[in-house]
């Protein structure tokens, strides 16, 4: 019995020792790793902020194609200066000895020297420590340094709508996310000053709970972004826009077989930096999911996909091209006002000939054609993950009026948002699927987990594989036809189409006559594709076709990625 009763003892004594050795091995954890850099600050004696509030805030990475990280979004350490009004002897001495280490002009730093009764004025921030030591060293009294940590962005304007930024908001005392992904994750990012100061039982549990209830946990996020993909889209966006004067440009380069984005951009955009010096605050909005338009001709390989798959018509189904066809007493007409006399289905797409949509939409029956354009996702939201996303409008689909389907069949009086039109498109691409765009592939946590964000299929079968095949054979033979079969690639098949359409007034009362919408679509290589790039250019100046304006970027950028990626040929 005394053996037994020994051994017990020896036992729990163990086990205490045990915990007593996990506890301290957690702790130290906690300090080292989690929050090793906050208490780094704590420890910085040398200089302390007066009210204990550095900042400090999650980063967001983009993703090279080998999987490495490249900061996006990052926290940046420096010095801030601050001034103790009463104890500034000469202001006009003090500005002058100052003014090669700080911004502000002379006014405003008489004004703060003024508040006597104020103890703490900061006159400058985001300084080096070879600027403090200058600083220092004039021994200016009344002067104070103090640790500064401030929001960078190293990329500056690199998908600068994607990203967003950091503002005070209302009466909040932090700064909180603006727009992008720094508002849509906002809770993943903050950081909270005082939270890494708490009882360390009290985080440990804390973390259990909100694992197991409410996932409010904080830390990094890694995205779908690669950084020289985005760069090659902007570099040809940005050249597009200004050869062409154009009011807007935008694009996405996006997996269409799970919806991963590894480029996106609107133009004009801003650098993030300097996000407050912008003239017009419509910029920061994102248009790939905040602004909806009309984008024409890119629109048929929905339409002719969802004949097709209901079995209506065939690649070499004929119909008589009059050139112009009458519907509700209103003439719809092909873009060169031409007719083609007897023509097939896959004439109708290689040369964007309306009144062939006209008759490919009457051969579904309006209820199949809106069941169809639904069943793609438009007129509904993506789930993307960016604040302020809307719908596309198609309201027309249900109208009692002929004239509004047949308008519809080529493009015209529906609206999409970018991103919305780059999911259908995919579905043309991948058999038949519905993805969730998304840009966001993992989250780590400051306790050393990790969460890898899954982004459904929300749709499927959409239409039937055989009739994805059928359609991206079609889109092939337009792009490998057009203008003699000049842009084939010999060792690549890439299946596009273009869209010209004509701007709706801001009054709903019609379209202006001089203004055009360009957009063109691609994916490739055709059969199995692994990107989908669409792109879009609003009011170019002097041309009047996508083809002329949108085909070269898109060349430029297919031609990137099949290189950049290393993607074997096809053929």
């Amino acid at each position: 019995m005394k053996i037994s009763s020994f051994q017990t003892r020896l036992r729990l004594v163990s086990i205490a020792i045990l915990c007593g050795a996990g506890i301290l091995i957690a702790k130290l954890f906690f300090v080292q790793i989690v929050h090793k850099n906050a208490y780094a600050e704590r420890a910085d004696k040398q200089y302390a902020t007066p009210a204990g509030d550095i900042f400090n805030r999650g980063s967001i990475f983009f993703s090279k194609k080998d999987g490495s990280l490249v900061a996006a979004a990052t926290v940046s350490s420096g010095f801030k200066v601050a001034i103790k009004p009463k104890d500034i002897i000469d202001s006009e001495t003090t500005y002058k000895a100052l003014d090669p280490y700080i911004e502000m002009d002379h006014d405003t730093f008489l004004a703060r020297v003024s508040k006597k009764n104020d103890p703490y004025e900061e006159i400058a921030t985001h300084l080096t420590k070879e600027e403090v030591k200058s600083i220092e060293a004039l021994k200016i009294p009344g002067i104070s340094i103090y640790k500064d940590n401030w929001r960078f962005y190293p990329g500056e304007s690199l998908a600068s709508h994607t990203l967003g930024f950091l503002a005070f908001k209302d009466k909040d005392k932090d700064k909180v996310g603006q727009y992008g992904l720094e508002r849509y994750y906002n809770t993943t990012l903050s950081k909270p000053i005082d939270e890494v100061y708490v009882n360390f039982f009290a985080e440990v549990f804390s973390n259990i709970k909100r694992i197991a209830v409410n996932d409010t946990r904080q830390g990094d996020i890694i995205t779908t972004i690669e950084p020289a993909t985005q760069h090659e889209l902007e570099s040809e966006l940005r050249s597009t826009l200004e050869k062409w004067k154009a009011d807007q440009a935008g694009g996405i380069i996006i997996n269409p077989q799970n919806g991963e984005i590894y480029a996106m951009a609107g133009l004009p955009d801003f650098d993030v930096n300097t996000f407050g010096t912008v003239d017009n605050t419509n910029i920061y909005r994102n248009p790939i999911v905040e602004n909806v338009f009309e984008f024409g001709s890119v629109i048929k390989p929905l339409v002719m996909a969802a004949a097709l798959d209901a079995g209506v018509v065939t690649p070499t189904t004929t119909y008589m091209d009059n050139g112009v066809v009458t519907v509700n007493k209103k003439d719809i007409m092909n873009f060169d006002k031409k007719a083609r006399g007897l023509s097939t289905m896959q004439t109708v797409l290689d040369q964007s000939l309306n009144t062939g949509m006209v008759f490919v939409e009457n051969k579904m029956g309006h209820d199949t054609f809106r069941t169809y354009m639904k069943s793609y996702g438009i007129g509904e939201k993506t789930g993307i993950d960016l604040p302020n996303e809307t719908s596309g409008l198609i309201k027309n689909l249900d109208s009692p009026r002929d004239i509004e389907y047949a308008n519809a069949a080529f493009g015209q009086g529906i609206a999409l948002t970018p991103i919305e039109a780059a999911r259908a498109f995919s579905s043309l691409a991948n058999g038949g699927k519905l993805v969730t765009p998304h840009l966001v592939r993992q989250m780590r946590y400051d306790d050393g987990l990790s969460k890898v964000i899954d982004s459904p299929i929300t749709r499927e079968n959409l239409i039937k594989k055989e009739t994805s095949e059928t359609i991206t054979r079609m889109l092939v033979h337009v792009f490998e036809s057009y203008d003699g079969g000049t842009h084939r690639l010999e060792h690549y098949s890439i299946a596009t189409k273009t869209g010209t359409a004509q701007v709706a007034m801001e009054n709903g009362k019609g379209y202006y006559t001089d203004r055009n919408m360009h957009s063109f679509f691609g994916y490739f290589p055709a059969y199995e594709p692994k990107f989908l790039v669409f792109i879009f250019l609003k009011n170019p100046k002097g041309v009047k076709y996508a083809s002329q304006t949108l085909i070269p970027p898109f060349i430029n950028m297919s031609k990137f990625l099949l290189n950049y990626y290393d993607v074997p040929p096809d053929r």
